[in-house]
């Protein structure tokens, strides 16, 4: 689910429902395979989920799919999936991979996503046909018409305190980075991005469908 190398503070995930056939297997080293068929009178559901960095997004996605009683389910019989927007980074020049090895890179600027082939993915998910979703390496950094796309649209509204503690926690603990890299890259990328692009999409949450309060 997912495939980037930084969290982007305006990052979605997109939870894709109504999947007959889940193949969990991976398509050589960078790719999975998601659902070919759908039950929902054809219709796939998608929800979109948003939020700042380290909001619990995926924590949101991950009860979902327990509510919906398929987080146990044997993964050929599985109708509901989780995509991450981090899946869709674009592949970084060797210029660009070095200053993303320094922390100089804004992987939270919505042009570091290869947007055009999210819309793909999304749009082909609806007809019922088999994507492939890369998956980003995040130590080698190798691998507005969306909105739309989605049925149900949630906003995940988490204290910007705790939101920033999370992160540094999660990369120092699970991506090896220094706390001095982590603040820096939070303060000159993370937190500008989140107000610049973020943020306002949690307007189009509330008025359209649901913001949900973290704690």
């Amino acid at each position: 689910m997912k495939r980037r190398s930084r969290h982007t503070d305006g990052d979605v995930r997109y939870t894709h429902t109504g999947g007959r056939d889940h193949k969990g297997s991976m398509a050589g080293d960078s790719e999975q395979a998601l659902p070919e068929h759908t039950e929902n009178n054809g219709q796939p559901f998608l929800i979109g989920v948003s939020g700042g960095t380290a909001s619990g997004k995926s924590s949101v996605c991950s009860k979902i799919v327990q509510l919906l009683g398929q987080n146990e389910v044997d993964h050929h019989q599985k109708q509901v999936v989780m995509i991450s927007q981090d899946s869709f980074y674009r592949i970084l020049t060797p210029e660009q991979k070095s200053k993303a090895l320094k922390g100089q890179f804004n992987f939270d600027h919505p042009d570091a996503f290869d947007n055009e082939l999210i819309l793909k993915t999304l749009r082909e998910l609806m007809e019922g046909k088999t994507v492939q979703i890369p998956v980003y390496d995040f130590v080698t950094h190798s691998s507005q018409d969306i909105r739309d796309m989605f049925q149900m649209k949630l906003f995940v509204d988490t204290d910007a305190d705790t939101r920033l503690s999370r992160r540094v926690l999660r990369d120092i603990n699970e991506r090896g980075r220094d706390l001095e890299q982590v603040l820096s890259q939070y303060i000159k990328f993370v937190k500008p991005a989140f107000e610049e692009f973020c943020l306002p999409v949690s307007k189009h949450t509330v008025k359209e469908n649901v913001s949900l309060r973290n704690y």
